[in-house]
């Protein structure tokens, strides 16, 4: 009796979550419509969300209060709200607001709410990556007769973003996640990003299994997304590779003889 008890239990939860005829009936939705708006809203968010925290970042580095101010109070509130609050905001309430710079189409404040946020956490990323950066290389560069602001963007920016690549990763894995919530903007026949499509056929079956073959797409995304930066920030770290051929830009410089410490300290 509790043998059959188990196995019918155990069949439900399979039938429930793992039926392989939906999630092969799901995959072509998802990979056609879904997968491509998922990278759409996600791609979009990156990018806006880079520039609103190196701007963000800049200004937390000030030695102005009141330049630091406005920064801090944009980090600290879009950190805080829950992502679903700040999704609602941008999306219904600014054009409910009469504040409509896409007009009546939900797909541009989906990108804008998610970029937002990731502007937020990206800044603080930025500006532990920056502040991690030995303060001689910036003396070092106006030295050389460069500006504060050209010795920060070809000196300093770069080498704290690199530091901070790992971190990065996880932010954007996290952007790409929080895509999903944009399903509460009602986005039109098209523009139906993963979770949107999944969720359409779950309240259709009434079957849980579409929600697997979503998450295996989403898992697509974010895992290899991982790895590449891991490597990358690896590779980074190790520099080039022995014995690998000169660059074009070494290739005319003189060659150091074997048996001593190439490079610059």
């Amino acid at each position: 009796m509790m043998l059959s008890s188990s196995t019918g239990l155990s069949n439900a939860v399979i039938d429930t979550f793992f039926n392989w005829d939906l999630i092969v009936q799901t995959f072509p939705r998802l990979i056609t419509e879904g997968l491509l708006n998922t990278l759409i809203i996600a791609a979009g968010a990156i990018a806006l969300g880079v520039v609103i925290a190196l701007v963000a970042a800049m200004l937390l580095l000030s030695d102005r209060r009141w330049v630091r101010l406005p920064a801090r109070i944009y980090v600290d509130v879009f950190r805080g709200l829950p992502v679903i609050i700040t999704v609602m905001l941008v999306g219904v309430g600014l054009p409910a607001a009469g504040i409509r710079p896409f007009g009546t189409d939900p797909f541009g404040y989906a990108i804008m709410a998610i970029g937002i946020i990731s502007g937020a956490y990206t800044a603080e990323i930025f500006r532990s990556g920056i502040q991690s950066v030995d303060p001689g290389q910036i003396q070092a560069a106006r030295s050389l007769g460069m500006s504060y602001l050209t010795a920060m963007r070809l000196v300093v920016v770069p080498q704290g973003i690199r530091r901070v690549l790992p971190a990065m990763a996880g932010q954007f894995v996290k952007d790409i996640k929080e895509s999903s919530l944009v399903y509460l903007l009602g986005l039109a026949v098209g523009q139906r990003e993963l979770f949107f499509i999944a969720q359409e056929e779950v309240a259709r079956t009434y079957n849980s299994s579409p929600l697997i073959a979503a998450g295996i797409c989403y898992l697509s995304l974010t895992i290899p997304l991982t790895y590449f930066v891991n490597y990358l920030d690896k590779r980074l770290r190790e520099g080039p590779t022995r014995g690998s051929p000169p660059s074009p830009v070494d290739a005319d410089l003189p060659q150091t003889p074997s048996g001593t410490t190439g490079g610059e300290n």
